[in-house]
C-alpha cells in the first residue's frame, strides 16, 4: 500500500511539474511580440497641418511600435527639398504625399520610387500606378467659391469662364502656381482648355494671386474678395463652421486631382513605410483622410459632410494630362508669370 501511495505521490509530483512549465509557457506568449514593423518613417506631405494632428494618433493605434516623422509644407516647397536631397544623393523621406499627381511620373522616370502592389489597391478606384510605384490616396478639387454674404446665389459665377466677366473686376484670386501643386495643374488644365489667353484676360480682369488657398480663403470670409479659384477642402471646412463661403462645381469642369502616396526606394524601413501605406489606402485610413474635406480614393468611403459624392460631378470633370504637367513644368510656370505675375 505504501508502495502505491508513494508512486501515486510521484506522478502528482511530475504532474504538477508538467502544469507549472506549460504556466511558464504560456506567460512568456502574452509577453509583447516584437514581431512586426518598427522604427522611424519620415512622410513629406502637402496635406495641411490640422489634418495631420487628425491623421496622427489614429497612426499611433495603429502602428504602436513605428514613429511616424511629418514634414509639411506646400507641394512646391517639399518638391524643392526633394530636389535638394536627390542631388545630395540622401533623400530623407520615406514616403511622399504631395499634391501634384505629374511629379510621381517624373520620379518613377528617375528611377527613384520603389514598386510596391499595396493590398489595399485592390479598392482604389482612381489614379494608380499599373506596376504599384505610386497610388492615389486623396482627392482635392479645384473649384469656384464665394462669399454668399456678398453674393446672391443667382448671380454667383458657374464656371470657369464667368470669372472673366467685369462685374468680378479686381475681386477674384487663384493661388499661385509657383508655389501651389494643386493651382500649377489649374493653370496646365484651363490654359490647354482655353490657351493662355484666358490668363491673359483674367489678368486684365484684375485677378488676384496669393501664396496659397488659405490666404484666398481668410480674404474671402471677409469680403476683400467675392469669387475664388480654391481648393473644395479649404471651403468645406469653413463652411461647416457656419461662414458665408460655397462650393460651386464649374459647369465647364472641375479639376479633380487624386494626389498620390509613393515609397522611395531609398527607405532605410522599407517594410514600416509599407503597412503605413496601406493604412492610408485602408477603408480606415480614407475615413481619416475625409475627416479632413477630401474626397476618398475608395467608393466604400463617404464624402466629407457637405461634399456631394464624386461621381456626381466627375463625369464632366477636366481630364488632365498629367505626362504633359510632368515634363512642361517650368515652361507651365514660366508662361504663367509672363502672363500673370510680370507687370
Amino acid at each position: 500500500m505504501k508502495w502505491r501511495w508513494s508512486k501515486l505521490a510521484v506522478v502528482l509530483s511530475i504532474a504538477m511539474l508538467a502544469m507549472s512549465l506549460s504556466g511558464c509557457g504560456a506567460k512568456e506568449e502574452k509577453k509583447p511580440s516584437a514581431a512586426g514593423p518598427s522604427g522611424k518613417v519620415m512622410i513629406y506631405t502637402s496635406i495641411y497641418p490640422d489634418i495631420i494632428e487628425v491623421i496622427k494618433p489614429e497612426m499611433k493605434k495603429a502602428f504602436p511600435n513605428i514613429e511616424v516623422e511629418w514634414f509639411q509644407a506646400g507641394t512646391e516647397k517639399v518638391m524643392a527639398k526633394v530636389a535638394g536631397e536627390i542631388e545630395a544623393k540622401k533623400i530623407s523621406a520615406d514616403l511622399l504625399m504631395v499634391a501634384d499627381p505629374s511629379y510621381y511620373l517624373y520620379l518613377q522616370e528617375k528611377g527613384l520610387l520603389l514598386q510596391y502592389d499595396a493590398p489595399n489597391r485592390k479598392a482604389v478606384s482612381i489614379n494608380k500606378d499599373k506596376d504599384g510605384y505610386w497610388t492615389g490616396v486623396r482627392i482635392s478639387n479645384m473649384i469656384i467659391a464665394y462669399n454668399t454674404a456678398k453674393v446672391k446665389p443667382e448671380e454667383a459665377p458657374k464656371s470657369f469662364k464667368d470669372l472673366l466677366d467685369p462685374k468680378w473686376s479686381g475681386k477674384v484670386a487663384m493661388p499661385s502656381p509657383l508655389l501651389s501643386g494643386t493651382a500649377y495643374v489649374t493653370a496646365g488644365v484651363l490654359s490647354d482648355k482655353y490657351g493662355w489667353e484666358y490668363f491673359e484676360k483674367m489678368k486684365a480682369n484684375g485677378l488676384k494671386v496669393e501664396d496659397g488657398n488659405s490666404a484666398i480663403q481668410n480674404k474671402l470670409l471677409t469680403g476683400e474678395y467675392l469669387a475664388a479659384i480654391i481648393l473644395e477642402e479649404n471651403i468645406l471646412k469653413m463652411a461647416a463652421k457656419g461662414e458665408p463661403v460655397k462650393v460651386v462645381y464649374p459647369e465647364d469642369g472641375t479639376i479633380i486631382i487624386p494626389s498620390p502616396v509613393a515609397i522611395f526606394n531609398t527607405s532605410k524601413n522599407q517594410e514600416a513605410s509599407k503597412v503605413v501605406l496601406d493604412w492610408l489606402l485602408s477603408q480606415q485610413g480614407q475615413q481619416v483622410i475625409v475627416k479632413g474635406w477630401m474626397h476618398s480614393v475608395r467608393d466604400d468611403v463617404e464624402p466629407p459632410k457637405g461634399a456631394p459624392a464624386l461621381k456626381t460631378f466627375a463625369d464632366k470633370a477636366f481630364k488632365p494630362d498629367w505626362a504633359k504637367l510632368s515634363k512642361s513644368n517650368e515652361a507651365i510656370k514660366e508662361a504663367f508669370r509672363a502672363r500673370v505675375l510680370e507687370k
